[in-house]
């Protein structure tokens, strides 16, 4: 798998009465087997106050490459996808589940991320062999 982007974002409220403001959006684009695919995972803004629970950093921003600053938004498509290669196969996930999104996080080894990030941020796409090498072994 070759990662070309990831990135997240706030939702906005489109009409008066309806709740987007209350969601993000963590987008990853991909090439799996010479297809480009993408995988949209919306889930409660809330959860990002929850960083310092799932991650090893203290807050928002999380880290930072050479380009951007780097925010749980951003990598929460990315996790999912390697916590579960399953989601190859969707477009779309939603997550409203403290204990669900907890889960894809769970033996996440965050400093390989960190260099997922900085080379698709030199528009460098990052080749994934095998998502294993992302966990941390116990």
């Amino acid at each position: 798998m070759r990662i070309v982007a990831c990135n997240g974002f706030e939702l906005e409220k489109e009409k008066s009465n309806s709740p987007e403001e209350f969601f993000n959006r963590s987008i990853i684009q991909y090439i799996q087997d010479g297809e480009e695919k993408s995988l949209n995972v919306l889930y409660l803004r809330y959860f990002d106050e929850m960083v310092m629970h799932w991650t090893p950093y203290p807050a928002n921003p999380i880290f930072q490459t050479p380009n951007r600053e780097i925010y749980m938004v951003d990598i929460i498509a990315l996790v999912c996808l390697l916590k579960d290669r399953s989601l190859v196969n969707r477009k779309r996930m939603y997550i409203n589940s403290e204990k669900e999104l907890a889960g894809y996080f769970e033996n996440i080894d965050f400093q390989k991320l960190e260099k997922v990030f900085i080379s698709i941020d030199q528009a460098k796409p990052y080749d994934i062999e095998t998502a294993f090498d992302y966990y941390i072994q116990s």
